[in-house]
């Protein structure tokens, strides 16, 4: 069941091959620390009408494996490497698409697939095990889409290990709040990033014809432990937006900051009484 499947997964890595030249690496240092959803309202669960031999397709309860669902009417527009949409197709395979569902498993990178795509974590999702969960969408805010994969698992129909994570993709007019993006890439926990027929996962942006932009750490093992815990945000350029958060480590630099110019003050105070 999984032959013509694979041989999609081959002509994609083909293509991502071919134009994997002009790519842009977006640090892993640009990842702030959250460990929540961007928003907890998931909405509906994404029924799949597609994805040739993918089992589970029309399923009402979401669950199955390389299916896609669409074309799904955003109601605005969203512009990607030049051109603009009005709909997406949502892959179970932790990405969604412009033009074309994909029922691509194995990525090389965001370019895995010959269609536009965003991939929020682009690997062998599974949402037939027992204990995962499905794909889920809303449109409750206007402008504004939030895809989110809910504790799924991963191939083949495996959920000992689960992966939380979510898109938030956002109109070209819409009014952006200070701190945040058009795009936004949200994870909670991360269990997993390899399954029985791919190694590993990818994170970014493609045009379907070469163009890409992917974040640091795809395509190489142990990208589920990057992103865990972590979000991104993204301008309509696709470059990561500066969270404003302090990092930890940032925090205890400051606090450190902070004391050594208070131990000066008092000293300085100190020197100011004895020769008064």
């Amino acid at each position: 069941m999984r032959f013509s499947v694979f041989m999609l997964g081959v002509s994609a890595m083909f293509v991502g091959g071919a134009a994997y030249a002009d790519t842009t690496v977006v640090p892993a240092s640009s990842l702030t620390s959250s460990g929540n959803y961007y928003t907890d309202n998931i909405g509906d669960i994404v029924v799949m009408t597609g994805g040739g031999n993918a089992p589970g397709i029309g399923n009402p309860s979401g669950r199955n494996d390389d299916g896609f669902s669409g074309p799904i009417d955003l109601g605005f527009n969203f512009t990607l490497y030049g051109n603009t949409y009005s709909s997406l197709y949502i892959n179970n395979n932790g990405n969604v698409s412009f033009g074309a569902g994909i029922s691509a498993y194995v990525p090389t990178g965001p370019t895995g697939a010959n269609a536009p795509l965003v991939s929020v974590f682009f690997g062998d999702v599974d949402t037939r095990g027992a204990n995962s969960g499905v794909v889920h969408y809303q449109l409750d805010t206007p402008g504004q889409l939030i895809v989110t994969w809910d504790n799924v698992g991963r191939y083949n129909g495996r959920s000992d290990l689960l992966n939380s994570f979510q898109l938030v993709l956002r109109s070209d007019d819409f009014v952006i709040p200070t701190n945040e993006g058009q795009i936004g890439f949200f994870y909670k926990n991360m269990g997993w990033d390899q399954t029985d027929t791919s190694q590993v996962a990818a994170i970014g942006f493609g045009d379907g014809a070469g163009n890409a932009t992917i974040l640091e750490g795809s395509l190489s093992s142990g990208l589920n432990r990057v992103v865990q815990n972590k979000y991104i945000w993204f301008n309509a350029n696709l470059e990561p937006v500066p969270s404003g958060v302090p990092e930890p480590t940032t925090w205890a630099m400051m606090l450190i900051g902070f004391g050594v110019v208070g131990v000066s003050m008092r000293r300085r105070q100190r020197v100011r009484v004895v020769f008064a």
